[in-house]
């Protein structure tokens, strides 16, 4: 019974995460055809074949559609850092909590670029996006401190710490430029690296505390 309790909620999971893709999809496309504004929660909803009431159980606002397409993978990455093995330094938890998530970066890199030109094209939509951004980092930041002991985190009846300490809000911040750097890198190279080779690359960088490379300047 227990199994089939969770084979039936791991089938749940994946169903809710192939819809929640599908309604991002269908957005991002007709974005790029129409223009953000012009894209109505009812043609979202129409192009992903589920109804619009279906899309207000993922999204709260149509908006949400285009900032908020990394919520689940952001909570991902936070629990992982947190349960990861305790033999693991901060650094090689958040790569492996990441490198997890990033494998869709190489199956849909195109519809991760077409999300850029949506994004570029509504200041609007970027700007919230970057507030998004910013509030899973802070996330983020958190679960770096609660790993390392470094403030924000508290236990009953504790007064919270008011933030994290600098290491994990730094790592947090510097974690995310280094993805960042790794798409933009092997999207533009994509006929000649192998995606997991450049993250690991760059965040073997960063565990190193980033020396000069020896070999030619920007040399891979």
């Amino acid at each position: 019974m227990r199994g089939d309790s969770a084979g039936e909620g791991g089938l749940r999971e994946r169903k809710k995460r192939a819809t929640r893709a599908a309604l991002v999809e269908a957005a991002v496309r007709l974005a790029v055809e129409h223009g953000a504004d012009n894209v109505t929660v009812e043609a979202i909803s129409e192009a992903a074949g589920v109804s619009a009431r279906t899309f207000f159980n993922y999204f709260a606002t149509r908006d949400d559609v285009f900032v908020m397409i990394g919520a689940e993978s952001s909570a991902r990455i936070r629990r992982a850092v947190t349960e990861a093995p305790a033999d693991l330094s901060p650094v090689e938890a958040l790569r492996e909590a990441m490198a997890a998530e990033l494998a869709d970066v190489v199956r849909q890199n195109e519809l991760w670029s077409l999300h850029a030109e949506v994004l570029r094209a509504s200041p609007r939509l970027l700007v919230r996006s970057m507030g998004v951004h910013m509030a899973d980092e802070a996330e983020l930041a958190e679960a770096l401190a609660d790993r390392v002991g470094t403030g924000a985190s508290s236990g009953p009846g504790e007064r919270r710490a008011p933030a994290p300490g600098l290491y994990p809000r730094l790592l947090a911040a510097v974690a995310g430029a280094a993805v960042r750097v790794a798409v933009e890198y092997w999207c533009a190279r994509q006929d000649d690296l192998v995606f997991t080779d450049v993250f690991n690359e760059v965040f073997e960088h960063l565990a190193e505390g980033l020396p000069a490379p020896s070999g030619p300047a920007g040399a891979h």
